[in-house]
């Protein structure tokens, strides 16, 4: 777990993901695509590693890719090796939904692309005033269906919202974000509170937030009665660990839990 194209350090069990090329506020490349694509699907080894905050260097969240280093090189690619680059960025988009740890985004200033699509993928989103989210693939001539965008996004903030924003590509405010439900709070600065929920987070049952991530995804794509059977046995499952054994112990001595995450 030692990043080249971007900042990883871990604090009170949170790992913190800076993307870190401020200069040009923080685009992504071939090389750090495949890097974050590959940390997130390692961090189900990272059992000193219980929440995820990811954010940008330098006032910025990240610009999306870069347009010399990836968009120049695309239009010179044949089919093969574009279809290699688009699974590439989605299978990131799949690392980060099944990585077993809550992923907190700290967004602030541009939050374009690429960048917009890493916020979210973010089980939970905090803003500063600063935020401007940009799904700005039809501004380079691209469809908005880019990285699940088109089945996300409106889960997040409802199909008419998600239609305008994937087919105009404008901006979207911090304030805006947070009416429509896709940022869960707007906060100046926004980086403490994002590692203070996350600290919250890594201080609660680990195996229980997995499970609530998993079953959040799984139970897109079934029936009402089939996730409620689906919940009983995860429920049932999680019931014979020892955090909820702690639990009922620290509920009888009228005292707080102190979870392990076993």
């Amino acid at each position: 777990m030692s990043p080249k194209h971007f900042r990883w350090r871990v604090e009170d069990q949170v790992g913190v993901v800076t993307l870190d090329r401020p200069e040009r506020k923080n685009p992504l490349t071939f090389d750090s695509y495949a890097e974050l694509r590959d940390f997130f699907g390692n961090l189900k080894n990272q059992k000193d590693v219980r929440a995820i905050v990811i954010t940008g260097a330098g006032g910025n969240f990240c610009s999306g890719g870069d347009v010399h280093e990836i968009i120049g090189p695309l239009t010179r690619m044949a089919l093969p090796q574009l279809l290699e680059f688009t699974r590439m960025t989605g299978d990131l988009v799949k690392a980060m939904r099944h990585c077993p740890q809550p992923v907190i985004a700290a967004v602030e200033g541009v939050c374009a692309g690429a960048g917009a699509i890493l916020a979210m993928a973010a089980d939970l989103r905090y803003a500063a005033p600063s935020a401007k989210v940009a799904f700005l693939f039809v501004r380079v001539g691209l469809a908005g269906c880019d990285m699940g965008a088109c089945a996300i996004l409106p889960r997040i903030i409802g199909q008419g919202r998600a239609a305008e924003l994937l087919y105009s590509g404008r901006s979207m405010s911090a304030e805006e974000g947070a009416a429509w439900g896709f940022f869960n709070r707007v906060a100046e600065p926004v980086l403490p509170e994002a590692l203070q929920l996350a600290k919250e987070l890594a201080a609660g049952p680990t195996a229980a937030h997995a499970v609530t991530k998993k079953m959040l995804h799984l139970e897109w794509n079934v029936t009402v009665d089939q996730a409620i059977d689906m919940e009983a046995v995860a429920q049932a499952e999680l019931m014979q660990t020892k955090d909820f054994q702690r639990a009922y112990e620290a509920f009888a001595a009228k005292r707080k839990p102190v979870f392990q995450g076993d």
